[in-house]
This record gives C-alpha cells, structure tokens and sequence, in this order.
C-alpha cells in the first residue's frame, strides 16, 4: 500500500471518529434536554464533555502543523469560541432550548464528517 493509500485510510478513520465522538456529544446533551423536566443532574457533565471535545478538536485543527485551510481553522476557532460561550450561558441561566444549538452543531459537523471527501466534491 504506497503512503497516499495510508494517509486516506488514516484520514478516514480519523474523520468517523471525530463524528462519532461529536455525535456522542450531542446525544447526551439531547437526552439532557428530553428529560429536562424531571432530571438536569447530568447537564454539567454533558457540558463538560461537550467542552472538553470541542477543546480537543479546535487545538488539532488550529496547530501550527496542521494542513487545514487557514479559513477552516478560523471557522473551527470562531465555532468553539460559540460553544463556548453557550456553554457558560447554560451554566449561569440553564434552559432547555439553549442546548439546541450546540446539538445541531454537533449533529451538523459529525453529518459533514462521515462524507467522504470525494463525495462532497
């Protein structure tokens, strides 16, 4: 297998992983949100791990080595400063529709994930 083969392999996986772990995210923020009225006790964790992700996945995509584009990194950059802020949000003064948005990022990054690149040209 020459080297081109094995970065797309790598790149790949790496990919459905980050979708997965995105996806992992957003359905325990969900599930958060679906039993808001009776039980919130795992809203900080959920918080947390979501940050934690987003934390993880914005140093990758913004270190000096990486090979994204520098409007891709800015974005990445832009959108974990929004999940951030959202987060504290939710913390400070908790509602129910305030996950919505960091569950249909999640979803919609995760979605944007699991397409090959040669399908998305």
């Amino acid at each position: 297998m020459n080297a081109y083969q094995k970065t797309a392999q790598a790149g790949t996986s790496q990919r459905q992983l980050e979708a997965t772990l995105l996806m992992k995210a957003a359905t325990r923020l969900k599930l958060v949100q679906d039993r808001w009225e009776t039980d919130q006790s795992d809203l900080e964790p959920a918080i947390a791990y979501n940050r934690t992700l987003w934390t993880i996945l914005s140093t990758a995509a913004t270190e000096h080595d990486s090979q994204l584009p520098a409007d891709l990194k800015r974005n990445i950059a832009l959108i974990t400063i929004f999940i951030f802020n959202r987060s504290l949000d939710i913390q400070i003064d908790p509602k129910a529709e305030d996950l919505d948005a960091l569950i249909d990022i999640n979803r919609s990054i995760a979605q944007g994930l699991s397409v090959q690149p040669a399908e998305a040209a």
